[in-house]
């Protein structure tokens, strides 16, 4: 099977590629409202210090084991391992995160688009605060056009993902991330320069521990695995695609720096803009939607930034559910042998038609809670919070106990020229699974 397997074109086009998969609406759409809701500045110190600490010796370790085994996640451990190990555990953890988190981003990806086109026809024009609202609101009541736009994301996923790894994925990230860049800066630029900016600026480089709670470990935990894309598939297949030869350290660490710092401009990117015309940072998940729709209806050719604003988010979310899809395609192909466009058929299909209950858990199943939660929650709960954290449980433990720090460092480094994984990074990396174990029983309330 890994005779046939595609590579990555040059490290470019794989830098590019690993980096859209992180960057997604984890950076421009769940980091701004989760700071916003979790206290501003304390929030991003915690979630810069897992994202060193934590986020990069896993994507490191992901990544790595993911090109020795050259296979999608749950075929590649079997090879590692042996069908039925509990290793195993891992591949269909991350196979079954990157499901259910396609079952509502491909969802969410239907609001941008849909807000992309109330940009270029003003439809939003000379509306009040509220009627901002109870747009947003509509659109989450109409299961139909929630449907229609689910539909045609899923389409657009699926013609590019469909196509070979380096003329589909690879050639589409190679033009939408440094598109993304470009559209996000022009934003932030003028987001900055409004009246009363500066107090957003403040507010969001403002540290106030008081706020902090174990759950925001946990949230900040869940966030960098949801942004990096930690023990979800998508860095081990990847990894799969990658040559004996390539540099794993210091591409890795390019990979997780552009996330963080999508992320970090992102907020510059908001904020300011939402103080200026003097909003609420903490609105919550329609932080983008309502507040930033009012934001830019509101301000001088503020439908030309509000286009490329929407135009942005669409990207980065496109760029990451091509990542978050490859795991899931890649194991319908290899294990049911079949070609990757079949592969992709499938997987897009089942996602489709499972994410039709996070659709109709925002109006006609809103009834339906799970743990309190409706579905839509839920499956964003679910993936993150649980099964992304247990699966990178498993990663370290597989790479401690059964493969061994000194072998897995031997691998990263294999083609390394420059940075490498030091040795003195081994008793730190014996932590790494008690401090993952705190956090995940404290944020969850065990204990």
């Amino acid at each position: 099977m890994e005779e046939n397997r595609s590579n990555w074109n040059s490290r470019f086009g794989y830098i590019m590629a690993a980096a859209g998969f992180s960057i997604g609406l984890g950076n421009v759409w769940r980091f701004p409202y989760l700071v916003g809701t979790n206290g501003g500045g304390a929030f991003v110190l915690i979630y810069l210090a897992i994202c060193i600490v934590i986020g990069i010796p896993l994507f490191y370790m992901e990544v790595t084991l993911g090109r020795k085994a050259m296979a999608s996640p749950i075929v590649g451990m079997r090879k590692l391992t042996k069908k039925g190990s509990p290793w195993v555990s891992f591949g269909w953890l991350g196979v079954l995160s990157a499901f259910f988190i396609l079952t509502y981003y491909i969802n969410i990806m239907g609001w941008i688009m849909a807000y992309i086109v109330k940009m270029l026809t003003g439809a939003m024009k000379g509306f009040t605060a509220e009627q901002f609202t109870a747009n947003f609101n509509d659109l989450m009541a109409n299961p139909t056009q929630l449907v229609m736009w689910t539909l045609i994301c899923t389409v657009i996923i699926g013609v590019i993902a469909a196509k070979n790894l380096n003329s589909g994925l690879e050639k589409a990230c190679k033009f939408m991330m440094p598109a993304l860049f470009i559209m996000l800066i022009i934003v932030v630029i003028r987001s900055v320069t409004l009246p009363g900016a500066s107090e957003g600026i403040k507010w969001y480089l403002n540290v106030d521990f008081s706020k902090v709670t174990p759950q925001t470990f946990l949230t900040a935990l869940g966030q960098c695995f949801f942004s990096v894309g930690i023990a979800s598939g998508g860095a081990f297949v990847y990894g799969s695609y990658l040559k004996k030869d390539s540099n794993i350290p210091e591409d890795g660490l390019m990979v997780v720096g552009f996330d963080t710092l999508a992320a970090l401009i992102a907020g510059f990117a908001t904020f300011p803009a939402v103080f200026a015309l003097g909003l609420k940072p903490d609105s919550g998940s329609n932080l983008l939607f309502v507040t930033m729709s009012n934001v830019f209806m509101n301000m001088p050719f503020g439908q030309i930034f509000g286009f490329m604003f929407f135009l942005l988010m669409f990207f980065a979310a496109l760029s990451s559910a091509l990542g978050y899809l490859e795991p899931i395609s890649s194991s319908f192909s290899d294990m049911l042998k079949l070609s990757r466009a079949k592969g992709t058929i499938c997987a897009l299909t089942s996602i489709f038609v499972v994410g039709l209950f996070t659709i109709f858990g925002l109006n006609i199943m809103s009834g339906v809670k799970i743990i309190g939660k409706n579905l839509f929650d839920f499956a964003d709960y679910l993936s993150g919070n649980i099964m992304m954290p247990l699966g990178a449980i498993a990663l370290i433990l597989y790479v401690l106990i059964v493969w061994k720090f000194d072998n897995f460092r031997e691998e990263v480094n294999a083609g390394a020229k420059g940075l490498k994984v030091p040795a003195f990074f081994k008793p730190i990396a014996y932590l790494l699974p008690i401090a993952l174990i705190i956090i995940f029983v404290t944020g969850l309330g065990i204990f």
